[in-house]
């Protein structure tokens, strides 16, 4: 049933009359009655019989369409059990909103078909998830790459022309696995400049023409544009769906349907495709799975690439996860030998790097000693002057958009808060009325609680501070901006400054001839157990649009080349500081190496919870620490091998609180992003 209580969380019979008995199949929306409501739920199987004596009927089935397949629903019961929510949460994220005028389309057509009858979508199950379990001999060869040109393979299935894959040694072998159906799992590296949407688009291509279905999941919706083009070209148009929460509640729920009535094999999407209904599923991937838009922000908190990995577990199918940057969780499959990496040889990756250098290392220092102050120094000046000059494109990367979305007392330096919410005053242009960022209140006559000073200056700089800043040091120049509020899909030929935020540099014809990494400071000096690896995969992303070394392109880090994030990006090896990060969060603790829960809530009703949860005996509970809004937030840690012990604890114990109606609510999440 619908019904987001834990305790709740446990299929009923129902009896079904005989009026809906053509109808009631199972996977169908039904509504129930149940303690005098009218409630809705899945029908999940029919049985003969019932231990209960007594049953109430059905009440209605909302529609005849089979919505919710059988690997869908072990899926999402796996889902619920990882991250201690209940079936009901995951069944509302892996189901779109029934839309009536959509269904009654797409049934139409599919009856219309000669081979219209919607598939179950059934498959081999499985019982764990891709936790600590190594692969027998399903990973890809590693070996070197082999000339396979397009053709005809032994039983008759065409071989995908592994065109850029060949630049890595096991990709070719990735391609064919995939033709052959075999359950390859692969952790890819990205080379800078690679078409990454292209090479998404051959291992799909490959997967199809071995008869199977795949399942790919982007981060937003400039990515799915990407990867929706390249699939058009190498599959054909109508071959696959678009599935996102973006589209609208029509067309997502007629994607969904096209998908689950077998219409096409491939679903591509955001984190709303994670579970997407795919009939003879063959390959799940994800692209950049470091990106926090993976991370459902609704209970319970599952991530893309945990779902899509349970999921090729369960159904014995190929993963691929793929990124410029390698993230922990990503090396930690390949450390288990859950998956085999795919990445470039050295040589290689040296032809395809654009020249990188930092600006904080001795020798620039020794030339310009204000270059470890200024945020535009000499080296980087003079990079961008040069590319201008040759008539070809600059990106600049700022962490922060607005114009200075923080400023500080100009006297004594302390952070300028608002004077009615304590919340950060920023400035909205040259001109403008210093605000605060949390209740929008404007502070006109600010005044340092500290000094009393009443003159400020930024702290953090904007891109649109920013863009001002260099539209004066380059005249002449055309600047544009490219940040949340609009994001550039491309950027034409020719000289001209791009300032972006993480995540919206547009791409440029022929590539960047610079790219300028500003600010490194507020990316690595977050209180953030991710900050060096998101540090690392924000400036790889932009680092990749530049040209190459080769074509003159360039990519100045404004930050200390000693660092390790800055060396794993001037050696563009994620891979070992991936494999360091893993190294050091053994050592203390943390997430992937453990599995951690937050328990967060009022003071009370966190250690209510906690006391009622029979954890394991080697849980390890933290805290209290401060929580937003007056709560408070409990950590419980335990072995990887004790996570689905911990799981069952604290959901156990969230029912016992929600049977006896306890008033405070507690938010349970596994594995958080963010932990501090």
């Amino acid at each position: 049933m619908d019904v987001p209580l834990p305790h709740l969380d446990r299929p009923f019979d129902y009896l079904v009359p005989e009026a809906l008995d053509a109808d009631a199949r199972p996977g169908v929306r039904v509504k129930v009655r149940f303690a005098g409501q009218l409630v809705d739920g899945w029908l999940l199987e029919r049985a003969e019989s019932s231990a209960h004596p007594k049953l109430a009927y059905l009440e209605k089935v909302v529609s005849p369409v089979p919505v919710l397949s059988p690997e869908v629903a072990r899926l999402a019961r796996a889902v619920a059990d990882r991250y201690a929510g209940s079936l009901a949460d995951v069944l509302r994220l892996a189901v779109p909103p029934r839309h009536a005028r959509a269904e009654k389309a797409v049934t139409a057509a599919a009856a219309a078909a000669p081979d219209g009858s919607p598939t179950d979508g059934t498959g081999p199950t499985g019982s764990t998830a891709p936790d600590d379990s190594p692969a027998d001999g399903t990973a890809p060869d590693g070996g070197p790459a082999e000339d396979a040109d397009a053709g005809a393979r032994p039983g008759g299935r065409a071989e995908v022309d592994p065109r850029g894959w060949r630049d890595y040694p096991a990709g070719p072998a990735l391609l064919r696995a995939l033709t052959d159906g075999k359950p390859a799992r692969a952790v890819w590296s990205a080379l800078p400049g690679e078409d990454w949407a292209d090479r998404y688009a051959d291992a799909v291509a490959a997967t199809v023409a071995g008869g199977r279905g795949a399942v790919v999941v982007v981060a937003d919706a400039r990515d799915l544009d990407r990867l929706d083009a390249a699939l058009t070209a190498v599959l054909g148009a109508g071959r696959h769906a678009r599935l996102t929460a973006a589209d609208g509640p029509a067309r997502r729920y007629r994607a969904f349907l096209t998908a689950r009535t077998g219409e096409v094999d491939v679903v591509i999407g955001t984190r709303a495709a994670m579970f997407a209904p795919v009939r003879r599923l063959g390959l799940v991937a994800i692209w950049d799975d470091g990106d926090d838009l993976h991370a459902e922000p609704r209970a319970p908190y599952p991530h893309a690439r945990d779902v899509l990995l349970t999921r090729a577990q369960l159904g014995d199918i190929a993963a691929l996860v793929g990124g410029y940057a390698r993230t922990a969780e990503a090396q930690l499959l390949v450390e288990t030998g859950w998956a085999r990496e795919v990445v470039a040889d050295r040589a290689v990756v040296r032809a395809r790097t654009p020249a990188l250098a930092p600006t904080g290392d001795d020798p620039q220092l020794a030339r310009d000693p204000g270059a470890a102050s200024a945020r535009l120094p000499s080296l980087a000046w003079t990079t961008a002057r040069d590319a201008l000059r040759s008539d070809l494109p600059v990106l600049v990367q700022v962490p922060r958009r607005g114009y200075v979305p923080s400023v500080a007392c100009a006297d004594c330096r302390a952070p300028a808060r608002c004077p009615h919410c304590a919340g950060p005053l920023s400035l909205p242009s040259a001109q403008g009325t210093p605000a605060c960022r949390w209740c929008g209140r404007v502070a006109a006559a600010y005044a340092c609680p500290e000094c009393g000073g009443r003159r400020l200056r930024a702290s953090v700089t904007g891109a649109r501070r920013t863009a001002e800043e260099l539209g004066r040091a380059f005249p002449g120049v055309p600047v544009r901006t490219s940040g949340r509020e609009e994001v550039l899909a491309s950027v034409p030929g020719g000289a001209g400054l791009v300032i972006a935020t993480p995540g919206a540099e547009p791409v440029a014809e022929g590539g960047y001839g610079a790219v300028l990494l500003l600010d490194s400071w507020a990316l690595l000096t977050r209180a953030d157990l991710r900050a060096g690896e998101e540090a690392l995969r924000r400036w790889m992303a932009a680092a990749a649009l530049a040209r190459p070394g080769t074509a003159d392109g360039r990519v100045v880090v404004v930050a200390d080349g000693a660092l390790a994030p800055v060396q794993a990006l001037l050696r563009w090896d994620s891979a070992w500081f991936a494999a360091r990060e893993l190294a050091e969060r053994r050592e203390l603790g943390f997430p992937p190496a453990v599995r951690m829960a937050s328990v967060t809530g009022a003071a009370e009703a966190v250690a209510d919870l906690l006391a009622g949860a029979r954890l394991p005996g080697d849980a390890e509970v933290l805290g209290p620490v401060p929580a937003d809004e007056g709560r408070e937030r409990m950590l419980v840690r335990v072995p990887r091998s004790r996570a689905a012990a911990m799981a069952e604890a604290l959901h156990a114990a969230a029912g016992q609180r929600s049977a006896r109606k306890a008033a405070d609510p507690v938010r349970l999440q596994v594995d958080p992003l963010t932990l501090f």
